[in-house]
C-alpha cells in the first residue's frame, strides 16, 4: 500500500509552484484574536470529527479557531453545495472535505489551492496509501491531502449465519442468496441483502461493483500524457459499459430483487437507509462503507452490535473471479480564494497526523491513509475495521478521474435504478448507458 506518485513525477512542477507555497506552513504568529477558519463537511454521528476539531482548537488556542459548517450528507448534494460556493467566488469556506471523485473537476475549474509543494515538504508521501494519494492528483499536481480512505464491503450477521450452520461468508452472489434465504427462513429475518440503489453517487458505486463482479467495466482509463503537459483533456476515459459481462452483473442485481433477497425499496436507499435496516436486525447482509461498523449498536441505529457482525469482500458472479470494491474516501482541500492558507494547512497537517488518524479510526471507523497504521496491532484490536478493510482497500478500483465526472455519473445511477426496478432489462440498460455516456463525452469536446 505504498504511494505510486513520486517526487520525480512532478517533472519539477512542485519546484515551479508559487514561491510562497514552496515552504512549509509557518507557525501562526501570536495575535490578539485568533484566525477564524471555516471547515465544511457533512454531519458525523460518531463524534470523531468533532473530537478532531475540538483537539485542534485546544492545541491552537488563541491562534487558530476552526468552526464547522455542516454540509449536506449525500455526496451529490455536497458537491452542489461546494459548486455554488465556488461559482459565487466566495471565500467563506476555507478548507473542506472533498470526495475522491471531485479532484479533477474542481482543480480544472481553478477552485482549489495547489498543495503539491506543501504535501511533498510536510507529509511522508511514501507512507500514504497509494490509491488515496492518487485521488488527489490532477495533471501532475496534488490538489488535496488524503484524509481517510474507503472501500465497499459486505457486512453480515455472523451470529445468524453460525446459528444456521454457515461457517464462512459467501464469495459469490448465488452463495449470498442461498445463505440469506436459509437465515430468512430459520431466523425470520425480513431481508437478505440491503445496499444503496438510490439515484445518487452511492448507486454508482454499487452498480460498478456488480459490473466488476462479472468481469465487466464501465470505462477504461485513457492515457493523460497531454494533460500532464498542460493541454486540456476533457475525456479521460473510454466508455465500454455495453458488454455481456456488464449486463450479467447488473442482471444478477435485478435477480436478487425479483427473488426477494433484496427488498424493492432498495431502489431508494442510501448508506444510512441501508444501515438503519441492518442495524435494526432486519437484514442478513449489507453492502456499505467501513464507517457503518462504528455506528452499529449506537442509540440512533439500533440493537445490532459490532460483535454480532462480520465483514467480507464484495461477492463475485462466479467462483474464482477477483473481488473488487469501489474506492471511496475523502480528502482535505483548500478553497483557492481562502485568505487563510497557512492556517488551513496547519489544520490539514493536524488531521493527517498518525495519532489523529488513529483516533478517527477508533472512534468513527474511518480507515486511515497512513500505511503504518494498518500494521499497528493495537489499532487493529481497538478498531477491527482497520484490519478488515485493508484487503478491500488494496484491491479497490477507482471511478474515473475526469473533469466531466459529475455529468457522467448520474447516467450510471439512473441505469442501475432502472435495472433494479425492472423497468429495463440489463442488456438494454447497458446499451442505452453507453450511448448516453458517449454523447456526454462528445458534447464536452465542443
Amino acid at each position: 500500500m505504498t504511494s505510486s506518485i513520486s517526487r520525480r513525477r512532478l517533472v519539477g512542477g512542485a519546484m515551479a509552484a508559487t514561491a510562497t507555497a514552496a515552504v512549509a506552513a509557518p507557525a501562526v504568529i501570536a495575535q490578539t484574536t485568533p484566525v477564524r477558519l471555516n471547515f465544511a463537511f457533512a454531519p458525523d454521528e460518531s463524534g470523531a470529527i468533532q473530537d478532531l476539531i475540538d483537539g485542534f482548537n485546544a492545541e491552537h488556542d488563541g491562534q487558530i479557531e476552526v468552526s464547522w459548517t455542516l454540509a449536506p450528507m449525500q455526496t451529490d448534494a455536497f458537491f452542489r453545495f461546494m459548486e455554488s460556493e465556488f461559482l459565487a467566488r466566495s471565500a467563506d469556506i476555507d478548507v473542506f472535505g472533498a470526495d475522491v471523485i471531485w479532484t479533477s473537476e474542481f482543480a480544472d475549474q481553478g477552485w482549489l489551492q495547489d498543495l503539491s509543494a506543501r504535501i511533498y515538504q510536510d507529509l511522508p508521501t511514501e507512507s500514504i496509501v497509494g490509491a488515496a494519494l492518487n485521488s488527489t492528483l490532477h495533471r501532475n499536481r496534488l490538489w488535496a491531502a488524503p484524509w481517510y480512505t474507503d472501500a465497499g464491503m459486505l457486512f453480515y450477521r455472523r451470529d445468524l449465519l453460525e446459528e444456521a450452520g454457515i461457517v464462512e461468508p459467501p464469495t459469490t452472489w448465488d452463495e449470498l442468496a442461498a445463505a440469506a434465504r436459509t437465515v430468512m427462513e430459520t431466523a425470520g429475518t425480513a431481508h437478505g441483502l440491503v445496499l444503496q440503489g438510490g439515484r445518487y453517487e452511492g448507486g454508482v458505486t454499487n452498480a460498478l461493483e456488480f459490473i466488476w463482479s462479472a468481469g465487466g467495466r464501465a470505462w477504461t482509463p485513457q492515457t493523460e500524457v497531454a494533460g500532464a503537459f498542460g493541454m486540456r483533456v476533457a475525456d479521460a476515459n473510454i466508455i465500454v459499459i455495453n458488454s455481456r459481462a456488464s449486463a450479467a452483473g447488473l442482471a444478477k442485481a435485478r435477480e436478487l430483487v425479483e427473488t426477494g433477497i433484496m427488498p424493492e425499496e432498495v431502489v431508494t436507499f442510501d448508506e444510512r437507509d441501508s444501515l438503519a435496516v441492518f442495524a435494526a436486525g432486519d437484514a442478513v447482509f449489507m453492502r456499505n462503507w467501513p464507517f457503518a461498523l462504528g455506528l452499529l449498536g449506537s442509540e440512533e441505529f439500533g440493537p445490532v452490535t459490532p460483535e454480532q457482525v462480520g465483514v467480507a469482500r464484495i461477492p463475485t458472479l462466479e467462483p474464482g473471479r477477483p473481488s473488487y470494491s469501489c474506492l471511496g474516501g475523502w480528502n482535505l482541500a483548500v478553497n483557492a480564494r481562502t485568505r487563510q492558507l497557512d492556517a488551513a494547512w496547519s489544520f490539514i497537517r493536524w488531521a493527517l497526523d498518525p495519532e489523529r488518524q488513529r483516533a478517527m479510526a477508533t472512534t468513527g471507523g474511518f480507515l486511515p491513509t497512513r500505511v503504518e497504521l494498518y500494521e499497528d496491532q493495537a489499532l487493529r484490536e481497538a478498531a477491527p475495521v482497520v484490519g478488515l478493510g485493508e484487503a478491500a482497500v488494496r484491491s479497490a478500483r477507482g471511478r474515473p478521474a475526469s473533469t466531466i465526472y459529475s455529468r457522467l455519473s448520474p447516467r450510471i445511477a439512473a441505469m442501475f435504478q432502472r435495472v433494479l426496478t425492472g423497468e429495463l432489462e440489463a442488456s438494454e440498460a447497458v446499451m442505452r448507458a453507453e450511448r448516453e455516456l458517449q454523447n456526454i463525452v462528445a458534447a464536452s469536446r465542443v
